[in-house]
């Protein structure tokens, strides 16, 4: 094609220029750019569009913003395109003041509210980790379209900002704007990250209507979504009927699922089948392998794999897959073999491998090694309590219901109806033979006290509530900002056996689902919640050793920060 040009058409002419212009186009399409530049250098006056496609043609390289400058000595000024290519090349490269730049070069030349450009600076400044930055650009924009609106729904969830995302998706469905499977996926990965059920079932709901649930971005985001709310058997529904357009990720979100779970044998299943089908198995397939595996306490296994995917398949493991070699090893009492590995792994151990190593130590009596890991983690974690986060769902989406408690709480308006089921739940399960589990760090509290501070905890309280406004045989779902205690735990399972119904509790690390009588987790629980420290309490106690705060929170129930939600 490119000699048929060359023999029939005269470069001088205007008539060849759109036909450069496109060959330009498919060079860089082909990754030849060599050639793409030897076109455009055949130009003997390119205009815009023939810029753009130069500067589009390699959006991963320098070289977009070596060609614009070249632009800018030429006569022909950029226009809206030219400057959302350039910006997609500085999303790549993380290049904030170019972009930043762009963006004032926008703004002199009266480019930066129309779409393209505007829509390539959200997703810039998304990119970048600047989240506020795009929500200016958006609120400046005088007209907004859906590819701004899912710019903004995917860099906001992208950002750790999933109410924002989910504020911003309900806007646009309210505006009447279309959606995209970029918005509709992006409002998934938000509702995932809440673990809001109902939120998840209303995009998938919207997905259906709009026809984007094909779209295999909103399939995989559905399964990751009711995976991480819990609801496995509706991942896999989901999973099932997207099965042939399904690629790695969604695989990987389904593994994940049954991971969360503790469901080893389904995770391995579904990686043998991945394999099978011709599926390459990524660095977050083996992470699900090994969380199943860690979380069944299986270590020479999850040591295996970890061999297994660096040998066999040349994948380098990271910090995540090695906290799950390090917590199988401490959960099998491995604890010197495991502190060995945290500190030889290439990298630097973060404050939840320290904390694994914490809890496994604390629960095989090790205090030496439990003295090491505390002074590790607290040098390093710097946790905020999620109390706040849920109190903002309930006000500002204001769709469902929401429940707040704190452990003792008496400011919920059914408190004392609360108080009264939990007592009668709780002469229930003593008849059953329910022992609470005190914690030998309460030794100094008055066994009255003792009881009292274990019964009310904020789980109990929300079971309790949940019991009054579910109705009989649904499962309750309760939603914990911190480990689920050993007290509470043992107590879910005897409550699960007399409501005769499932209790699915997620806390900080996994899901917890009770049902006649048992977990699924294996009830492998430690005494020492040191994670639940809030952030506003280690200000506050700046300097003090980690033993007087594990004291601290033993001694004080009040000052541990802790939420439940209950959906019905």
């Amino acid at each position: 094609m490119h000699a048929h040009i060359i023999k029939t058409s005269n470069r001088e002419s205007e008539h060849s220029l759109p036909l450069l212009n496109k060959l330009i186009t498919f060079y860089s399409n082909s990754n030849c750019f060599s050639d793409a530049v030897a076109v455009f250098r055949r130009i003997p006056s390119p205009n815009v569009v023939s810029w753009t496609a130069l500067i589009s043609g390699n959006p991963n390289s320098p070289l977009s913003l070596l060609h614009f400058i070249s632009m800018l000595r030429h006569p022909t000024r950029p226009n809206q395109r030219t400057l959302a290519c350039l910006l997609k090349t500085c999303a790549s490269l993380q290049l904030v003041s170019f972009g930043q730049q762009v963006h004032c070069y926008s703004l002199k030349n009266d480019l930066a509210s129309q779409p393209f450009c505007a829509s390539a600076l959200i997703h810039f400044y998304a990119k970048c980790r600047l989240p506020d930055h795009a929500h200016k650009v958006f609120d400046e924009m005088p007209q907004r379209d859906e590819v701004c609106y899912s710019s903004m729904v995917v860099g906001l969830s992208q950002n750790s900002r999933p109410l924002d995302a989910l504020g911003f998706f309900a806007k646009m469905v309210s505006e009447n704007v279309g959606s995209t499977v970029y918005s509709v996926s992006g409002a998934l990965i938000a509702g995932a990250e809440l673990a809001v059920l109902e939120q998840c079932r209303m995009i998938h709901a919207h997905g259906v209507v709009t026809g984007l649930v094909r779209a295999v971005y909103v399939s995989t985001g559905l399964v990751s979504a009711y995976g991480k709310c819990g609801m496995v058997l509706e991942a896999r529904r989901v999973f099932d009927e997207s099965l042939s357009d399904m690629n790695i990720v969604g695989w990987n979100a389904l593994m994940a699922s049954y991971a969360q779970q503790g469901d080893k044998s389904a995770v391995l299943e579904l990686f043998r089948l991945a394999e099978s089908r011709g599926l390459v198995p990524d660095e977050f397939s083996f992470l699900a392998v090994m969380t199943s595996l860690y979380n069944a306490g299986l270590a020479d296994e999850t040591e295996q794999w970890i061999n297994r995917m660096r040998v066999d398949y040349n994948i380098k493991p990271s910090l995540e897959h090695y906290t799950c070699l390090v917590g199988a090893l401490g959960r099998a009492g491995r604890l010197d073999e495991a502190e060995r590995i945290a500190m030889a792994m290439p990298g630097k151990p973060d404050a939840g491998l320290w904390r694994v190593l914490l809890s496994a130590s604390a629960a095989h009596g090790a205090a030496d090694i439990a003295w090491r890991m505390s002074k590790r983690f607290w040098s390093l974690t710097h946790m905020m309590t999620l109390h706040m986060l849920l109190l903002l769902i309930h006000f500002q989406l204001q769709e469902g219901e929401v429940h707040v408690f704190l452990s003792g709480d008496n400011e919920h308006e059914q408190i004392e109806e609360i108080y009264a089921k939990l007592a009668e739940l709780m002469e229930e399960i003593g008849k059953l033979g329910y022992i609470p589990k005190w914690s030998e760090m309460l030794h100094d509290v008055e066994e009255g006290d003792k009881r009292e501070a274990l019964s009310y905890h904020s789980e109990k309280l929300a079971l309790a509530f949940g019991v009054l406004a579910v109705p009989a045989g649904k499962p309750l779902r309760i939603l914990k900002n911190l480990r689920i205690c050993r007290d509470c735990h043992e107590a879910f399972k005897y409550f699960s056996s007399v409501l005769e119904r499932e209790i699915i509790v997620r806390d900080v690390n996994r899901y917890h689902r009770f049902r006649d009588g048992s977990c699924t987790c294996g009830d492998y629980w430690t005494m020492v919640h040191f994670s639940s420290l809030s952030e506003g309490n280690m200000e506050n106690d700046k300097g003090k050793e980690p033993a007087e705060f594990l004291a601290k929170e033993a001694g004080n129930n009040q000052l541990i920060t802790r939420y439940a939600w209950c959906n019905n």
